[in-house]
């Protein structure tokens, strides 16, 4: 919004020339998301508070000391994060770009499924929300349209293709299987994301990491002279969405301020499936699936024990781990959960620079 409107100014009014780079706007998103957060925090938790006077419930197989330390909180907070992001981007980002318009789809579409999903574990008071089903199906819709509408933007010499990091300008051609591809990255992100989001701070925090390192990704993928010299693929606009990204890191720090150990309000399927999903739309958008594998890697992994465990179990009746997802197997052994989740940050920051490694090792 502010793109258009102070643009045509930039003439008359030297500083408004500003407007014009997106690492300014990215900043100014970042910031302006994160007093937005603060500012509307406080009223929203109290809000939830006085909507769900049980708070979230809570898994009764679980670690024993979440039936007691947890107990009450709040969930729904994802609502924080997507008012915040979403209000920053349509203030900063330039809003005829489309693959802004097609992330924040994915992004506030795989929010309303986690909504009506933390809505209906409240009402019915267990932790079955909306059906398997129904659940995946609506993310497949969303994502199908999002792919679409990126593969529709994208350059046609490299619109069906998907990169391989370390090697140059070399591109896997899947044809009409792409948009197939593409929405399962963003289900697969969104739902892995939500396997992570078990203990507070710990989806927040390795989320804002992935965001930082993709939104560096998008910003030297949408710049011609970068793009050359870095020998990747480049793709007209996709730079915007660092100012998405730069939002959601806002939102995502003003969101940890309230869930920091003991939180006062837990992000819900609303804050994780959303989450999940962008992450998924902007590497779809930046052709860099791969490398949101790697540095996704701490998602990768807790999606992973899930399937092993569930696949162990139902085929020998043990189990491989003391609880999945991961992070609960190292509660069931004894670990504090500053913990794991501190420990857990160190990785996804390790993984954050192998993936920007993938940039310059071609």
């Amino acid at each position: 919004m502010l793109y258009w409107i102070l643009l045509p100014l930039a003439g008359h009014i030297h500083a408004f020339n500003l407007i014009r780079y997106i690492s300014f706007r990215a900043g100014g998103a970042c910031l302006t998301a994160l007093v937005i957060s603060f500012w509307l925090g406080p009223r929203l938790i109290r809000q939830l508070r006085a909507m769900q006077r049980h708070g979230q419930p809570i898994r009764t197989d679980g670690p024993e000391r979440h039936l007691i330390e947890k107990k009450g909180t709040p969930t729904m907070g994802g609502t924080l994060i997507l008012l915040a992001l979403g209000a920053s981007t349509l203030l900063w980002a330039d809003l005829s770009n489309g693959y802004v318009w097609a992330t924040l789809m994915v992004t506030f579409g795989y929010g309303a499924i986690g909504f009506a999903d933390d809505f209906l574990k409240l009402t019915k008071r267990n932790t079955k929300g909306v059906s398997g089903r129904v659940r995946l199906l609506g993310e497949a819709a969303i994502g199908l349209i999002a792919a679409l509408w990126m593969t529709h933007l994208m350059p046609h010499a490299i619109a069906d293709g998907v990169a391989v990091p370390f090697l140059k300008n070399f591109l896997i051609p899947l044809g009409f299987m792409f948009p197939i591809f593409g929405l399962l990255v963003m289900m697969g992100s969104a739902n892995a994301v939500n396997f992570t989001d078990g203990l507070d701070g710990l989806a927040t925090v390795p989320t804002m990491i992935a965001a930082a390192v993709f939104g560096l990704i998008a910003y030297l993928v949408g710049n011609r002279i970068f793009a050359g010299y870095l020998e990747i693929h480049f793709i007209p606009g996709v730079g915007e969405l660092t100012v998405f990204l730069s939002a959601l890191i806002g939102a995502g720090m003003g969101f940890l301020w309230f869930n920091a150990p003991p939180a006062a309000v837990f992000m819900g399927d609303t804050g994780s499936l959303s989450l999940g999903g962008a992450l998924g739309a902007v590497a779809v958008a930046t052709k860099n699936e791969i490398v949101l594998a790697i540095v996704g890697g701490l998602f990768v992994v807790e999606t992973i024990s899930v399937i092993v465990q569930v696949f162990w179990y139902k085929r020998t009746g043990k189990r491989v781990f003391l609880m999945a997802p991961l992070h609960h197997h190292f509660e069931k052994k004894g670990w504090a959960e500053p913990t794991i989740v501190i420990r857990f940050w160190i990785i996804s920051m390790i993984l954050g620079l192998v993936g920007l490694a993938t940039l310059k090792i071609r």
